[in-house]
């Protein structure tokens, strides 16, 4: 979109650039005429003549800004439209990603039914005298949790045989849950501000859009107008604004060609807010990514370690796909940022 733009509006320019050059040589003819002018008459004639030839010139000026403006205002539509769903598709990406009670049982040991059952075990050959019963509350911490359970083993009835194996059966759990918690859950709470941080572009798109409508008069909001397909009613208050403006004079056709410019260079500062963004994002998945692939003993215990640890970790290079291609930045460099904001081609 940001190529067509950019190639309508050297169109535009070139177009008009001839009649304006033409428009130019004939005020240079007359100045030459009235130069060796003998009568009054003969000036007179050509001063009213020149006097047309400058209004002429201005019409094709202002023609020019107003089809300039209208190219700039229905591609930046089209570029609002684009951004807008892939903001709703983020929107939707996160609140797909895992939530934080998935994410508490593969970073918690108490949620996998292999040291549960050593607990029960432990529970049932513990000293009565000297074990321990953990409250409701800290009986899912995990560190307590672990505690307890060792502490309540050594005590307990079972054989040095016994323990040996039944600390095997859950050693991956243990290993993995303790060293990955923290990182598991930074996960959760990385991806969460990044939730919170969409949530932000998305109102600052949809008042964007308000903004950018108001000066032609459409009010709707930008999900009513994508919900009704309401963009060719955008299109017709566009037309209905620049022929209002064509017949305007003065101040308040300035005023006009204002008011139609400064939401399209809101448009562009939008832009590189999302660039950010998505920037932003891309690196938060990369790093969880490096992450999730930090756990050293993952080999030896790759048929002891959770589903979702393993789904998390296919979610994460999906993610890091989209985000390098579905939700990739819109690429303005300065060159291209010129002649969008001003529609003046640098090679002119």
């Amino acid at each position: 979109i940001i190529e067509e733009l950019i190639y309508e509006i050297n169109v535009i320019n070139h177009r008009y650039e001839l009649l304006v050059d033409d428009k130019h040589h004939q005020l240079k003819l007359l100045d030459e005429a009235l130069s060796v002018a003998y009568s009054s008459e003969q000036k007179i004639d050509l001063l009213v003549e020149k006097e047309k030839i400058k209004s002429e010139l201005k019409l094709l000026m202002t023609t020019t800004a107003g089809e300039i403006s209208k190219i700039r205002y229905l591609k930046g539509l089209q570029i609002i439209k684009i951004l807008y769903e892939k903001v709703l598709s983020l929107d939707h990406h996160f609140a797909s990603v895992r939530t934080l009670n998935e994410i508490n049982k593969i970073s918690n040991p108490n949620q996998y039914p292999e040291f549960e059952k050593l607990k029960e075990l432990i529970a049932s050959k513990k000293d009565k005298k000297t074990g321990v019963d953990l409250t409701s509350i800290l009986g899912t911490n995990t560190i307590v949790s672990l505690v307890q359970t060792f502490t309540n083993m050594m005590g307990s009835s079972l054989t040095k045989e016994e323990k040996e194996r039944e600390l095997g059966n859950v050693e991956c759990i243990i290993d993995f849950t303790v060293r990955m918690q923290n990182d598991l859950n930074t996960i959760y709470f990385e991806t969460a501000f990044l939730q919170t941080s969409n949530e932000k572009i998305k109102q600052e798109i949809e008042l964007l859009f308000k903004d950018y409508t108001k000066p032609i008069g459409y009010l709707a909001s930008l999900e009513s107008c994508r919900k009704n397909d309401d963009w060719e009613s955008v299109n017709q208050k566009m037309e209905e604004y620049l022929g209002k403006m064509k017949v305007a004079t003065g101040t308040s056709q300035y005023k006009m060609q204002v008011n139609l410019e400064f939401p399209i260079d809101r448009l562009l500062q939008f832009i590189t807010q999302y660039n950010n963004f998505i920037d932003q994002g891309g690196k938060f998945y990369e790093k969880f990514k490096i992450i999730l692939n930090s756990y050293e003993n993952e080999k030896q215990c790759e048929t002891k370690l959770p589903l979702e640890y393993k789904k998390l970790k296919a979610d994460i290079d999906v993610a890091i796909e989209k985000f390098n291609v579905a939700y990739k930045p819109v690429e303005i460099n300065g060159t291209k940022m010129k002649e969008i904001l001003y529609g003046l081609n640098e090679f002119d």
